[in-house]
């Protein structure tokens, strides 16, 4: 993922999460932390399926159903993984986790402009939360890049143009 350099730390920001979001998880706290260890173990159509039966009995359970959007996420189902973190932060707009993992998810499909949006967000409640902070600087390199690119397609787009277009694109590569 070389292209993407801060979809590479979504595993880990989304681990964090796992651990930092307990609203709601009065019933069975532990329920989530045995899903995501199977999950991790690699058994992925039982965590999943552990999943689903604790969202049936817990359905406002918000702990569980970030998970769902992480291991969503994770297995390459991005749609559904958006669609679970939409609804969280229409049931919860206060947490900041859900609109870092959205922006994360709609910058790997190249909408720079929306995941700005989610990752400022974020920020608006929570300015210190790092992987907020990392994710927002990464899509500003890429958002550099692409102003950058346009202004170099005109043919009388100055050398200095090139060199920052050069440099923006090595440090995005890192």
């Amino acid at each position: 993922m070389p292209r993407f350099p801060f979809l590479s730390r979504l595993a880990a920001a989304l681990a964090a999460l796992s651990a930092a979001v307990v609203v709601h998880a009065a019933e069975g706290p532990d329920v989530a932390r045995d899903i995501e260890r199977l999950y991790r173990s690699g058994d992925t159509a039982l965590a999943f399926q552990r999943l689903d039966q604790a969202l049936v009995a817990q359905a406002s359970n918000v702990k569980l159903r970030f998970l769902r959007g992480v291991m969503l996420s994770e297995t390459r189902r991005e749609a559904e993984a958006i669609t679970v973190f939409e609804r969280l932060t229409q049931d919860h707009p206060d947490l900041p986790e859900p609109y870092n993992n959205l922006a994360v998810l709609h910058a790997a499909r190249g909408q720079l402009d929306r995941a700005r949006e989610l990752l400022e967000q974020a920020l608006r409640y929570d300015p210190t939360y790092f992987a907020a902070l990392e994710n927002l600087g990464d899509v500003f390199v890429r958002l550099a890049q692409r102003a950058y690119e346009q202004a170099g397609s005109n043919p009388r787009a100055e050398p200095s143009l090139q060199r920052k277009l050069k440099l923006v694109r090595d440090f995005g590569a890192r």
